[in-house]
């Protein structure tokens, strides 16, 4: 499949990649505006797409480019504050791309025009991005497969405050090339040589769903070890819902914008399992197989935190700074389960729910777990 031939239509999958990178560049804006003008003024943001594609499928709908733009407009500190830099290494993509911006109303509103390039994503924008001290970014790297895809480029967008990158994982592709030794410089830039070659050993003989499980750990690993503490991976399945076709893998530094990511790919979510968000989208919403602890129900939760915070005392928003990292549960979640266990009185809560609103579990709310787990 060419580049171009990616972008012949629209599917439900690239509707929701879009959805979740457009809602979280504008949380993600309104939290560095706000420290911004807490503390500096006239401060610039930035928003870089590598592989940006032509602005529109061949049926007409909107790529996340245009989103982007679109929503910058419609706010005036973005409008002041917003430089994009979209790049495709496919000239007639960067020329669609221009013709589709100029057209968009209000775009000369924006104080930094949109910049356009054609250039190859390699060791030069690696090495350029890398002796920058960059300003707060949200870069998105979406490639059709894996070539320019390399810890190198995302440690170089993540290194400085305020920076997040989301990338596409094209797991099929990825999962293909792994064992192609045409392929296999690719690969190894993308999960480190030594991790390559360890992830090849490990797969042989495994079974589909864990062959796609060893493969994504090894990328998470690989992230962390560069310093993105907080990585966070949303799982598409095919358009029969029986393979996964690729992932949006998420990697920030800070735990804020991890949060904020988490509550975003919940709501995307196709699936959730006692209100807990399977964090992935399946056309036909036959999916069962979710990654790491991603496949843990709410029943577990409470046992998991009767056993962790055994007799301590923490506040509803300690307990989920502490725990939630590498699990799937959103603070609502907590909150629920939390809210449940106090009327069953396996927890003391301060102020207990007589003082509360009805139904409710604060964030402030102070949480008194047993010595010992008491059974539910």
């Amino acid at each position: 499949m060419s580049g171009n031939s990616f972008f012949d239509e629209s599917t439900a999958q690239s509707r929701i990649k879009a959805a979740i990178v457009r809602d979280y560049f504008w949380a993600w804006v309104r939290v560095i505006v706000s420290t911004q003008k807490k503390w500096k003024k006239g401060e610039r943001i930035a928003y870089i797409d590598l592989f940006a594609g032509p602005g529109r499928y061949k049926d007409g709908t909107k790529s996340t480019p245009l989103l982007i733009l679109e929503t910058a407009i419609a706010y005036p500190d973005m409008c002041e504050r917003l430089v994009t830099i979209f790049n495709d290494v496919d000239p007639a993509n960067a020329e669609a791309l221009t013709k589709e911006i100029n057209e968009i109303p209000g775009v000369r509103s924006l104080k930094y025009q949109p910049q356009i390039q054609a250039e190859e994503v390699g060791d030069k924008i690696v090495q350029m991005f890398e002796k920058l001290n960059l300003i707060p970014t949200f870069f998105f790297v979406d490639p059709w497969g894996y070539k320019g895809l390399s810890l190198g480029l995302i440690n170089s967008v993540i290194k400085n405050w305020g920076c997040d990158c989301i990338f596409f994982f094209n797991y099929n592709r990825i999962n293909m090339g792994i064992t192609n030794k045409f392929v296999e410089e690719h690969i190894d830039v993308l999960f480190g040589k030594d991790r390559a070659e360890a992830l090849r050993k490990k797969l042989e003989g495994l079974k589909p769903e864990e062959r796609e499980a060893a493969i994504v750990e090894a990328l998470v690993e690989a992230l962390k070890e560069l310093g993105a503490a907080y990585v966070l991976p949303f799982c598409f399945k095919d358009e029969k819902g029986t393979r996964t076709s690729h992932h949006l893998i998420f990697a920030t530094k800070h735990p804020l914008p991890y949060k904020i990511m988490k509550e975003i790919m919940a709501k995307y979510s196709s699936e959730e399992n006692q209100g807990v968000a399977s964090f992935g989208y399946c056309p036909t919403s036959n999916s069962g197989n979710l990654l790491f602890e991603f496949n843990r129900p709410l029943d577990d939760l409470r046992d998991m935190l009767l056993e962790q915070f055994a007799g301590r005392t923490l506040s509803t928003t300690q307990i989920y700074d502490l725990h939630n990292v590498g699990r799937p549960y959103t603070m609502k979640n907590y909150k629920a389960i939390l809210l449940e266990m106090e009327r069953k009185q396996l927890i003391r809560a301060d102020p207990p729910s007589a003082k509360r609103k009805k139904d409710t579990f604060g964030d402030n709310v102070k949480v008194t777990f047993p010595a010992f787990a008491k059974k539910a």
